[in-house]
């Protein structure tokens, strides 16, 4: 954790309490005490500084100064086929941490039924996923989380509000492009789910204007394909 991050409604007077894992971490991790500086960030807020002004058994009281912006997120749209529930952990953490605001978690062929059922896709899971990464990066800003179970329709009938004007990527291992770098201004990108979108989504993908990308002769699994693409369309 190299931020704090707390909720705006619990901050009173400038002064915040915290509880739980993020006070277990303060003690065991950063061992932290009386006069110590961290920093903080309020959630879809300001960054900043807390003072430790009182730790107790289970709980730590810090004085707040929260004046600076978070940083600037992408300007990208993520469309990502759902992962492995093992995998699905570790790919929020990511995607917060490196900007992503808007995730569509869609369906593809080669999402396993089940995939759906899996509790990790319970709002405050997801909720608590996305804030660690957030806190590992130093945002503020949760993204936003859409679901799209029906794989057709989306294509058909939804995804012209996320891509009009703007350039969109569709990754597959046998496409006869490079992955851009440093593209300009917002985009799309679609990821599929491990083994890649089959032929006919790729083609539903293309009619709707996404360029089919690769990434090189390596195939790599999704959770490290997701830094991996993000990387090469916004180096920082």
């Amino acid at each position: 954790m190299n931020t704090l991050l707390i909720e705006l409604d619990n901050i009173t007077n400038d002064c915040v309490t915290v509880f739980g894992r993020q006070y277990l971490h303060l003690v065991n991790v950063h061992r932290v005490k009386p006069g110590d500086t961290i920093r903080v960030g309020a959630v879809n807020g300001h960054l900043g500084s807390g003072l430790i002004t009182d730790i107790q058994k289970d709980r730590i009281t810090l004085s707040l100064h929260l004046c600076e912006p978070p940083p600037k997120p992408l300007p990208l749209t993520l469309l990502l086929a759902l992962p492995r529930p093992k995998m699905l952990r570790r790919i929020l953490q990511t995607v917060a941490a490196m900007g992503v605001k808007n995730l569509h978690i869609i369906n593809a062929h080669r999402v396993e039924k089940s995939f759906w059922q899996t509790s990790l896709l319970n709002p405050e899971v997801i909720a608590n996923e996305l804030r660690l990464g957030l806190e590992q990066a130093g945002d503020t800003v949760i993204p936003t989380v859409f679901f799209h179970r029906l794989f057709k329709p989306f294509l058909e009938d939804t995804i012209h509000a996320y891509t009009q004007d703007h350039a969109a990527y569709v990754a597959h291992p046998k496409a006869d492009e490079r992955c851009p770098v440093g593209v300009e201004g917002p985009c799309a990108l679609a990821i599929g789910p491990e083994g890649g979108f089959i032929p006919y989504e790729v083609e539903k993908f293309q009619r709707v204007g996404f360029a089919s990308v690769h990434l090189g002769p390596r195939i790599l699994r999704v959770e490290n394909a997701v830094p991996a693409l993000l990387s090469r369309l916004y180096p920082s």
